[in-house]
């Protein structure tokens, strides 16, 4: 009986917010203010020809508890309060997830009263109802810590400022719970998004799994994945913006470049073979400098290196995140790459990427 009432309350709120949502479109289609997507998300831009300025983003090629430790007190000085740990717990056996005793032992030295965060998902699977994504929790060893997935009881509306396509973005209400929030994200391909890095974690990974996801996913009246492309992109960084908006500087981003996939950890089992090779550790407090430099490593390695991940980012048009982030004041497309491995001292992406060794799947 109590589920079942927990389980109303829920259905009517997400319809309420659902008549929000129309209500919001049809004034935006009454103004005469039809959206219009970017262009050129297949076309990489060279670090010489951006303009602006520089944000910090650190680099280790250290990939152990150690180095992810490292890399996340370089950027931790404003997270304060009552924290959240956004990363993507996979589905169930994922073998390409964050490893969970680093992320245990990131937890226990820095962060020992935090949450790991997440909500459910918008395709049907080992997440999309809160019970079976508890059983996946379980099964992928997320049990050191408590995991709040934070549309389980329902979903809150934040303001997008300054978006084209939405005023609001439903995610989880107990995204309101947190002072703060830390990205601890597994850089790879994505299908949709040509690549997932911090942006993906935080507009998908916190957009509530029935609303929210909706949002960015679905044109009314289409297919369940009918939005691609840029338009995508654009709706997934909106999406973003409204999260990073609700936290201001109350946040840090780690990107860890190991077992790169073009496939989402969404795909678990399923995922296409690891071809690319594992590179290091970023962190940065600037999302869009940290997913650049991570894609500039990426375009900075070989051809037989990087063949299929480009392919992938470039098919999807996944480089639209990127303009668009910038376009949105999100953060800088330039950096200084710090090497903790050497003294601190300034590198390139190319420098990053250099000497790397063929991918080996772990056992």
């Amino acid at each position: 009986m109590k589920n079942n009432v927990v389980m109303n309350r829920i259905f009517l709120r997400a319809f309420a917010l659902f008549v929000i949502v129309v209500s919001s479109a049809c004034a935006s289609a009454q103004e005469g203010a039809k959206p219009v997507p970017g262009t050129d998300g297949n076309k990489y831009v060279p670090y010489d020809q951006r303009k602006g300025n520089e944000s910090i983003v650190y680099f280790t090629r250290d990939l152990s508890a150690n180095g992810l430790i490292k890399a996340y007190e370089q950027v931790c000085g404003n997270i304060t309060g009552k924290v959240g740990v956004k990363l993507h717990t996979g589905e169930p056996q994922g073998p390409n997830i964050l490893p969970r005793e680093w992320v245990k032992a990131l937890m226990q030295k820095d962060l020992p009263n935090a949450n790991i965060v997440e909500t459910n998902t918008y395709y049907k699977g080992g997440r999309y109802t809160t019970a079976e994504h508890r059983k996946t929790l379980a099964i992928n060893g997320w049990n050191f810590c408590p995991v709040d997935i934070m549309d389980e009881e329902d979903t809150t509306a934040l303001p997008v400022v300054g978006g084209k396509w939405f005023k609001f973005m439903s995610v989880g209400s107990h995204m309101k719970n947190y002072n703060s929030l830390v990205m601890l994200t597994h850089f790879k391909g994505h299908t949709m998004g040509g690549f997932g890095g911090s942006n993906k974690n935080i507009g998908i990974g916190c957009a509530d799994g029935r609303i929210g996801k909706a949002m960015i996913h679905t044109r009314p009246g289409e297919g369940q994945w009918s939005i691609t492309e840029e338009e995508f992109m654009e709706r997934m960084t909106e999406s973003t913006k409204a999260t990073l908006d609700y936290f201001g500087k109350h946040t840090a981003f780690v990107n860890v470049m190991r077992n790169m996939s073009v496939s989402c950890d969404c795909e678990g089992t399923m995922a296409a073979p690891v071809v690319t090779p594992n590179v290091g550790i970023l962190s940065s407090n600037d999302i869009l400098a940290i997913d650049q430099a991570c894609v500039d490593i990426i375009y900075a390695m070989t051809n037989k290196e990087h063949h299929d991940l480009v392919e992938r980012v470039e098919s999807r048009h996944g480089l639209r995140q990127l303009s668009y982030m910038k376009e949105l004041g999100m953060g800088n497309d330039k950096y200084v790459l710090i090497d903790l491995d050497n003294g601190g001292k300034r590198i390139t992406a190319a420098e990053a990427a250099k000497g790397l060794k063929p991918f080996v799947q772990e056992k």
